[in-house]
């Protein structure tokens, strides 16, 4: 089978299995008795109803209304297949509403409607209005789109946006920003030759003009040529705008001199003679999909300097409208914009630019391994799987939104909704806002032992960013330069982090002697003690601390936790500080779940288990959740007297006798630890309410495959291990750790011990 025949199969099985479509709808809440029956419906749900009709901006509080877009499109122009019919289209849309849901949690319904006249669609769609909070037109052709939008602004009292339109104007306008900014050029005095008088290109050049652009600098051609004042040929008021008064008629007699190609048009239309005839640094945006104008190779052969994009995602710079749409949407819902107007769009191209001009994400930069994510020219506009995108345009918008007086529900703290749309991509970022506040009021020196891992850069450039601490990084410069490079970040090593060489540092010969006093009656000789000086970057990492050079290590981005424990409890493992077990925090959907211990101990004794519980208990409170602790084992209350329920008995024994002020239970199950009507039922008199939120195990093999578990098939999001009894002076990660993972731990690991102990 030919590789275009696997790839269309492919997309037919995307499709077809394991459901037909790419949609369904999900109840977001409980239906599972008569109560529930008569709330959700008769009679309960009049009630709901009622206070619609009496005030209607309620509806954004009792119906999905206030996060519902409908994506509407009679099917008249599908991007590279034309004409196909509503029904045809349909696939097109569902994807436009998983796009919705995927990047900004807006949900959808896609509406294909078999209606070609303008006019007609419009009433349509304007009777739709009580259903949805806004109303995304797609793939209409023009000029009809236009009408279809005029009408529905006209007349509904909710944001209308024409994403082929609006959408593809904003990311152009974006990309075009930034290409001016590094070409050193102003839109002021740019000359823009455009190709394409659709809906799309009309667009883009009104909304170039918004940014400054000169409208006699603009040239608009089409299949019959240059657009000039007097032309009747397949002319309409939005194509006459851009009239020119001159005698030239050809797209090839216009492009000399040109700073700026923009083409919406179809394959083949620029040729690299054209392209040579511009100015110097053009910028070449060959949008026509499937194929470009022109491609980026041919542009380079004339112009190594050219700045290019296009609209396919095999080459730099895709304009894609996945960068806009979500996120404007999402700001526009969240207020309660009647409308999406210009400052809004222009909110959305400075926070698309600014983006791109800043460091990359490491999620973004996970998304696309491989790919140079430098700002430049080849990195003009972010990837869409730039999680930062949402709080980013998102806030922008709702601000300009609250600022023009369009938002009914405006919001008042601003960095609040836009942590709270952080939150809503990055799983843990509300759940360690209170560590992350912790750690700011009392700056740390957090030592990592892997400073050449592009994950501790990464996290290094984010605390940079986010906190006022100063990271030390073990590693070789030159190695961390390369990478530094590499990955577009902008840390200065020796100015924004203290480094430790472990080929050649001042401070070897203090560290091998340190290491040395420690470990002489071990076995250690001073040859070992330089040896291990020299390559164990975690022994270097632990002597620092130990020295009080540093606050904190964290280490294990590779290796085995045990081997990097060995170490830490050879030098820090002293005075009372002894690893008492690992806790993970795993950030589910419905909430966390703290598991432990997943590492430290294989078998612990009764001590051991109720001093794991205790520094649970300590440790879950640093996130601001009240810990309540089930033992769990295969044991229930008692009823074996085998395996690991004695063990567990006896730590509550133990507990007991000490008195605590945290709630804890046991021995049970899992179920009967997170299902307090289940608990009831077994033991009615048991001291737990509701569902534990730490579950505590006599087994690491128990502990670790439950925690694997959820985070592989569960979907969950680890924050630690975190490794408790070493008064904060240590944590080993797990290999499989992101770099938001590693700005999580610098965190806990920031905040000073008597926060908790």
């Amino acid at each position: 089978m030919s590789e275009s025949k696997n790839l269309r199969q492919a997309a037919l099985d995307y499709h077809e299995f394991p459901k037909p479509g790419k949609l369904e709808v999900r109840a977001t809440k409980p239906l599972a008795n008569g109560r529930d029956l008569a709330r959700a419906y008769s009679p309960g749900v009049a009630e709901a109803c009622i206070e619609i009709k009496e005030d209607p901006s309620t509806a954004a509080r009792y119906t999905s209304r206030g996060n519902l877009v409908g994506v509407v499109s009679n099917g008249s122009a599908v991007l590279g297949l034309g004409n196909i019919g509503a029904l045809a289209s349909k696939p097109v849309m569902e994807g436009k509403a998983v796009l919705f849901k995927k990047f900004a949690g807006i949900d959808c319904f896609d509406i294909e409607v078999d209606e070609t006249d303008p006019e007609k669609l419009a009433d349509i769609v304007c009777a739709l209005g009580p259903t949805f909070g806004a109303i995304n037109l797609e793939d209409i052709k023009a000029p009809d789109c236009f009408t279809v939008e005029r009408i529905c602004r006209e007349r509904m009292n909710i944001p209308v946006f024409h994403d082929d339109q609006h959408g593809t104007a904003i990311v152009v306008g974006a990309a075009v920003t930034n290409a001016l900014h590094v070409a050193g050029k102003s839109f002021e005095n740019i000359k823009i030759v455009s190709t394409g008088g659709g809906a799309a290109g009309i667009a883009c050049l009104n909304m170039l003009l918004k940014l400054g652009v000169k409208r006699e600098n603009v040239w608009l051609c089409d299949i019959h040529g240059l657009v000039y004042e007097g032309r009747e040929v397949d002319m309409n008021p939005s194509k006459s705008a851009f009239a020119q008064k001159s005698e030239m008629r050809t797209l090839n007699e216009v492009i000399p001199q040109a700073d700026l190609f923009l083409g919406l048009s179809g394959p083949g239309v620029l040729t690299s003679e054209m392209v040579s005839q511009m100015k110097d640094a053009p910028i070449v945006f060959a949008l026509a999909n499937p194929t470009p104008e022109i491609l980026p190779d041919l542009v380079r052969e004339v112009a190594p300097d050219a700045i290019i994009a296009t609209g396919r995602s095999d080459f730099p710079n895709q304009v894609n409208n996945v960068l806009c749409f979500p996120f404007i949407f999402r700001g526009a819902l969240d207020v309660g914009a009647t409308t999406i107007n210009d400052e809004m769009q222009l909110a959305c191209i400075d926070g698309i630019a600014e983006l791109a001009r800043a460091t990359t994400s490491a999620e973004a930069a996970a998304a696309y391994q491989g790919e140079q994510l430098t700002f430049g020219a080849d990195y003009l506009i972010p990837k869409p799987f730039d999680p930062r995108l949402v709080g980013v345009v998102s806030s922008a918008v709702a601000k300009a939104a609250m600022e023009t007086g369009v938002a009914t529900r405006p919001i008042e703290d601003l960095e609040a909704y836009r942590q709270k749309l952080d939150g809503s991509v990055f799983k843990s970022a509300l759940l360690m806002r209170p560590v992350f506040q912790a750690a700011r009021a009392a700056p740390r020196r957090i030592v990592f032992a892997e400073g050449e891992d592009e994950r501790v850069l990464r996290c290094a450039q984010a605390v940079l960013e986010e906190t006022t601490e100063r990271p030390i990084l073990i590693g070789r410069p030159e190695v961390m330069e390369s990478r530094i490079e590499r990955a577009g970040l902008t840390i200065r090593l020796g100015k924004d982090v203290n480094l430790v060489n472990p080929e050649n540092d001042p401070r070897y010969r203090d560290y091998w002697g340190t290491y040395h006093d420690l470990m002489s009656r071990r076995g250690a000789t001073p040859d070992i003690a330089r040896a291990i000086m020299r390559t164990n970057t975690t022994a270097i990492g632990a002597v620092m601390v130990q020295r009080q050079e540093a606050d904190s290590l964290i280490c294990g981005t590779f290796g085995e936790f045990r081997w990097h424990l060995n170490y830490l409890q050879q030098i820090l493992g002293r005075d009372g500080i002894n690893p008492v077990g690992a806790l993970s925090m795993m950030i589910l959907e419905d909430g966390p779940l703290f598991i432990a211990d997943t590492q430290v101990h294989l078998h612990p004794d009764p001590e051991q288990i109720a001093n794991i519980a205790i520094g649970a208990a300590r440790h879950v409170r640093r996130f601001g959740i009240e810990p309540k602790i089930a033992f769990c084992s295969q044991s229930q209350f008692g009823n074996q007297g085998e395996g690991t329920g004695g063990r567990l008995r006896a730590a509550i024994r133990l507990l007991d006798s000490q008195g605590h002020d945290f709630c804890y239970e046991g021995e049970m199950n899992i179920d009967t630890a997170l299902d307090p009507n289940l608990r009831a039922r077994v033991l009615p008199a048991n001291r737990m309410e509701g569902a534990a939120n730490v579950l505590v195990f006599a087994h690491a093999d128990a502990a670790s495959g439950v925690r694997n578990i959820l985070k592989m098939k569960g979907e969950g999001l680890e924050v630690g291990p975190i490794l408790m009894g070493m008064g904060n002076k240590a944590h080993i990660v797990s290999p499989s750790i992101t770099a938001r993972g590693l700005l999580n731990m610098s965190a806990i690991a920031g905040t000073p011990v008597d926060h908790y102990g």
